[in-house]
């Protein structure tokens, strides 16, 4: 019998064969954490059908490439958000936070729309997400849309205030706020008045904070410890955190560190609702990508011009012709006219000591 002799392989080709076995296996479990991690994302998401429920009797859609997304921030008290932020906990979900985004034709910028909550519209005939139908109602407040019936309501009343097209929607709840502004490590905001709010919880000393998650939803929750203690003092809060979120985010270098990328993408997809196009891990990681060019200095935030409601000191309805400006410069993808600007009211987070009730009142 011949004699079987070893093959000896030269220590170079050893090598390489070791290197390109590792760098085989790590693709493997790399690929393999890659889908766990895409599958994981996806199964976070819940998408409401919202051209489905709408149908075609809508405004038409932009085609210069601008597009809209309405953003609502539910009071919802479910699951763990029943001990959060205080206020009424009677068991209904209404729009606490109503944002128009409204994203110009080459995405380098945005303008965002602040809609009061106590704002009177009409709400039209619309059918809620159990089935049931919602009738049209005049001189009700915004948040009664979605309270009554839903997301396509909201999204309905909406487009019927604003004449525009909300091209998305996307909702996100107490807790997945908390969670969110946690998972990027909180956010940087000033006050140079002291805000001391029983209802929401939120006790701060004027000057510079750093909030975690539930300080930063008493934050936005907050208002009867600013201003005049309006849903107006309210969404001047609310401004100041969108840029804070947005500042801390892009700070985090997110697209270099995998781990922290998956964390913050985690706690976002659990918390949030879209409409059905946007409910998939590529088309939010597409709608991000096609927003990387707007940071905080890149975005206009101002607040539907309103005045007090004739009827109800209570209420406000939208100021015209001023609002109706508005709607129609985002219409044609242009800046927020310099009327609407100049009659913002201002940041009671930042407001002097010597702003007074009744001053931030008459700017209502």
């Amino acid at each position: 019998m011949a004699e079987h002799r070893r093959k000896v392989v030269p220590r170079k080709v050893r090598l390489r064969r070791t290197v390109v076995c590792g760098v085989a296996g790590l693709l493997v479990l790399g690929g393999g954490a890659a889908g766990y991690a895409y599958w994981k994302l996806n199964g976070n998401i819940k998408g409401v059908d919202i051209n489905a429920q709408l149908g075609t009797a809508r405004p038409p859609a932009a085609t210069d490439g601008s597009f809209n997304v309405l953003v609502l921030g539910s009071d919802s008290r479910g699951g763990a958000n029943g001990n959060l932020a205080g206020g009424n906990t009677d068991g209904t979900a209404r729009s606490d936070t109503a944002m128009v985004v409204h994203v110009n034709q080459d995405h380098t910028a945005g303008q965002v729309v602040s809609i009061p909550r106590d704002t009177l519209v009409s709400r039209p005939a619309c059918t809620s997400t159990a089935g049931k139908a919602v009738p049209a109602a005049k001189g009700v407040m915004f948040n009664s849309a979605f309270e009554s019936g839903g997301p396509a309501c909201a999204v309905k009343t909406t487009e019927q205030l604003t004449g525009l097209r909300m091209d998305h929607y996307v909702e996100i709840d107490f807790a997945g706020f908390a969670g969110l502004i946690d998972a990027i490590g909180g956010v940087d905001v000033t006050t140079t008045v002291p805000i001391d709010d029983k209802d929401s919880g939120l006790h701060l000393a004027a000057g510079a904070h750093h909030l975690g998650g539930e300080q930063a939803l008493a934050f936005v929750r907050t208002r009867h410890g600013v201003g005049d203690g309006s849903d107006l003092g309210r969404i001047e809060l609310q401004k100041q955190m969108v840029k804070s979120i947005l500042a801390q985010t892009k700070s985090l270098g997110l697209t270099t560190n995998p781990a922290k990328l998956f964390s913050v993408a985690d706690r976002l997809t659990r918390s949030v609702t879209t409409d059905s196009d946007l409910a998939s891990v590529s088309a939010l990681t597409g709608l991000a990508e096609s927003l990387k060019k707007i940071g905080p200095d890149e975005l206009s935030m101002v607040t539907l011009p309103v005045v007090t409601a004739p009827a109800d000191p209570n209420r406000v309805v939208p100021a015209e012709p001023r609002a109706a400006q508005l709607w129609k410069a985002l219409e044609e993808d242009q800046p927020v006219p310099a009327q609407v600007l100049a009659e913002q009211p201002a940041n009671p987070a930042q407001a002097t000591p010597s702003a007074s009730p009744k001053a931030s009142r008459a700017k209502r």
